[in-house]
């Protein structure tokens, strides 16, 4: 059943030292800790919703075979408790509570939709939804999600093709062996509205329904334009219930409609020539929060999800248990989105933006199967916990964007600069400071023919292991084969009376990940462990629906491998009422597709990220709770490749990148994060929670950057009885002005003002 909400009070913390001399200290902090404690510690279960829902011990995936303290890697699970108490509504709302996770932009390739980079790298790819791939563009919600589990490190062992940073596993509401009604209402500022319900029933002894259920329409605070709604319902019912054979079936339907938001373009500084004196400091530039640079009768976004999945899951007996799960998944993303766009400097120059228009019209269509067997045996002396499967995949995309009549450029100057703005340049140039999103912007929309489609065929299987060496000794190991086909395909199309020759593209790709933890445990609530692992993101690895798309220019690649040592440390303290744990990690991509010195793509770059990372979770009193982190990250671009210097129109001379060194683009060094609750009183809980995340670049060339920034929220709930709560949250208590989505070089998304919410939660 779904808990009541727990509170929390806001904890200061004395400055950070060194990261490398806080980390040490952390990793020693348990083992003082534990000199003072006997490895015989009882355990301790503590009575009450907020500390059972608040802590997670264990995944829900079939793929970690040990509890999370014995997993010799860095996991971050986001229980239901936090998502509710912090007011979340939507996924990138319930990342903000984990350091080391940054929002990227939308941009001309890059969709727009939960863009995430983990530790650096881009994971636009990698999220996944009760452990199956969830391909395609989209902006998740959270209203049927138990938890969401964000795995840190090279993610390819666990999920096959990935990026380097991790992924993010949504763990979806099925139906359980209970009857509740539960229900939420709320109201704010900024037009919020928002209803919920969860409601369970038993089907006689063997069987069971849930139905989850949303509405939502808000505005958002500081920017009067921009708005949204959607609606979603999730229905799974689960047969054998208390037999050896559980079945469950369950569907997802979301649909959104909305303004996406322009965000505020930046500074656009100048290298060389005369206008280098009129350069900003490379921020975002400087004008009124509200300033909206889009249109009113021009943009949209259009979403819809649908995903059906059935769940089989049989006990063998002696240990083993089976499970085959099928998976159908549809996203589609359609938006006219007008970026503020600062090419050719107009935002220094003239005092201009020039009003971008990027869209898409596409579909992804998923069809995944897996069957795993696990269990545990004991061989050669020695206690296995295992699981072994196979997995198959068949992913397809189709991508088309929109035409205007009249274009969208400069009908003045026949480009996109713009020395004046307003009606003569039919209003596709438009003022920095007082831009009007009502300009009456006329034009004929149609889909253009130039379509693109994709289909992916993947074929895997893994096998994962941990072995009990000693009482003391742990030897986890992973490994995954993964037969990865991508094809592209344009046909022939006409467009402005030019026919354009069809394109395909062909990848066929073998790749084999492993990883390898060794823990040693000093009591039997703590471990120490090292690790190794690696991941590979071969071409065209988005599926046809992102930023690293298939083309004749790459497909011929081998994926970029990667790699990732990790020490660590976790320890659960405090009667194990608390979660700690800290680990020193390198990343390493050896091959990084660059521009090569004959001015080709090739597997010849280099990149690679040090961190350290600090977590805490779990009671330090029986009404005192937190959750947070904190993480450095160190991100270089050792060798970004070649690029031509040589003047327009002459023989390209490729040097190398001026760029090497540079720090990863949407990589803050400093991320940190805190919720905490205290129970006053019986059903009078306070709370808040802190967020700071220091300067984050939008570029390789490390010119533009949104500056740093620390944000609080707060939160207080009344238990009226044991029907109803009321719950309080004022986000961004300060109002901060601040830049959340950072990965285009040309604008910065600009984060919600202070929204104070009102939410009644029923329970019958």
């Amino acid at each position: 059943m779904t808990s009541r909400n727990p509170y929390i009070k806001t904890v200061k913390h004395k400055p950070m030292t060194h990261p490398a001399a806080l980390a040490i200290a952390t990793l020693a902090m348990p083992l003082a800790l534990h000199a003072q404690t006997s490895e015989q510690l009882p355990e301790v279960r503590v009575e009450g919703r907020a500390t059972s829902d608040f802590q997670v011990r264990t995944s829900v995936s079939d793929k970690f075979t040990a509890r999370l303290l014995d997993t010799p890697k860095s996991v971050t699970v986001i229980p239901t408790a936090v998502i509710a108490q912090t007011g979340a509504t939507s996924l990138t709302e319930a990342l903000r509570t984990v350091p080391g996770i940054t929002i990227g932009a939308g941009e001309g390739g890059n969709p727009v939709g939960d863009n995430l980079f983990i530790r650096g790298y881009n994971a636009q790819s990698d999220t996944y939804v009760d452990g199956i791939r969830d391909t395609g563009s989209a902006s998740r919600e959270i209203f049927a999600l138990e938890q969401v589990e964000v795995v840190k490190g090279p993610n390819s062992a666990y999920g096959g093709r990935s990026s380097a940073g991790g992924g993010v596993n949504l763990v979806s509401k099925t139906a359980k062996a209970e009857n509740f009604n539960n229900a939420t209402v709320g109201i704010g500022s900024a037009q919020y509205r928002r209803v919920t319900a969860d409601l369970n029933r038993t089907i006689g002894n063997d069987a069971a329904v849930r139905l989850n259920l949303m509405g939502h329409d808000t505005h958002v605070a500081g920017r009067n334009e921009i708005h949204g709604d959607r609606w979603g319902v999730a229905p799974t019912v689960t047969f054998g219930l208390t037999g050896p054979t559980r079945v469950s079936i369950g569907y997802y339907h979301m649909e959104s409609s909305e303004l996406p938001d322009t965000g505020i373009p930046f500074n656009n500084p100048f290298s060389t020539g005369p206008n280098v004196a009129r350069n900003g400091n490379g921020t975002p530039v400087d004008v009124p929060r509200d300033s909206y640079y889009g249109l009113l009768n021009r943009d949209f976004r259009d979403t819809q999800t649908d995903i059906g999945t059935i769940d089989v899951k049989h006990d063998l007996g002696n240990g083993l248990t089976v499970r085959n799960v099928t998976r159908y998944g549809r996203n589609s993303n359609d938006y006219v989105w007008t970026q503020p766009d600062d090419s050719k400097g107009n935002t220094v120059l003239y005092g201009t933006v020039w009003r971008r228009a990027n869209t898409r019209v596409t579909e992804t269509d998923s069809l995944a199967n897996t069957t795993a067997l696990s269990g545990s045996r004991v061989w050669a002396g020695m206690k296995h916990t295992f699981t072994t499967g196979i997995e198959i995949g068949r992913e397809e995309t189709d991508r088309s964007s929109y035409l205007f009549a009249p274009g969208t450029n400069n009908p003045l100057t026949k480009t996109f600069t713009c020395p004046t703005f307003g009606a003569g340049t039919l209003y596709n140039c438009t003022s920095l400071v007082n831009p009007n999103a009502n300009d009456p912007w006329e034009y004929t929309r149609s889909v253009s023919p130039a379509r693109t489609n994709v289909h992916t065929n993947t074929r895997s299987a893994y096998a994962f292991d941990t072995v009990e060496l000693a009482p003391q000794w742990l030897l986890n190991l992973g490994l995954r084969w993964d037969d990865y086909r991508s094809k592209l395909d344009v046909p022939q199309y006409t467009l402005d009376g030019k026919t354009i020759n069809a394109q395909q593209a062909e990848v066929k790709s073998n790749f084999t990940n492993y990883q390898a933890g060794l823990v040693y445990k000093p009591s039997a609530n703590s471990s120490v462990y090292v690790s190794y692992g690696t991941s590979s993101t071969p071409p065209g690895n988005d599926g046809g629906d992102g930023s690293d798309g298939l083309s004749v220019t790459v497909h011929n690649l081998k994926p970029q491998d990667s790699k990732n040592f990790e020490l660590g440390t976790k320890w659960e303290v405090l009667a194990r009422r608390l979660s700690l744990s800290a680990a020193l990690f390198k990343s390493e991509m050896n091959n990084a597709r660059v521009t090569a010195p004959d001015g080709t793509t090739q597997n010849v770059g280099k990149k690679s990220v040090e961190g350290i990372e600090l977590g805490i979770s779990g009671n330090l009193t029986p009404n005192w709770m937190v959750f947070g982190g904190y993480t450095w990250l160190d991100g270089r671009l050792d060798d970004n490749g070649y690029v031509n210097t040589a003047a327009s129109g002459q023989p390209a001379v490729y040097q190398p990148s001026p760029y090497n060194g540079n720090v990863f683009p949407t990589t803050p060094k400093n991320s940190a994060s805190l919720w905490t609750s205290y129970t006053v009183l019986p059903g009078v809980t306070v709370g808040g929670g802190v967020n700071y995340v220091s300067k984050v670049y939008a570029n390789v060339n490390n010119t533009k950057y949104a500056p740093g920034y620390t944000r609080f929220d707060a939160m207080a709930s009344y238990e009226v009885n044991k029907n109803i709560t009321l719950q309080l949250n004022v986000q961004n208590l300060t109002d901060k002005l601040y830049f959340d989505k950072v990965s285009s070089p040309h604008y910065a998304g600009v984060a919600p003002g202070r929204t104070a919410i009102v939410t009644a939660a029923f329970a019958f």
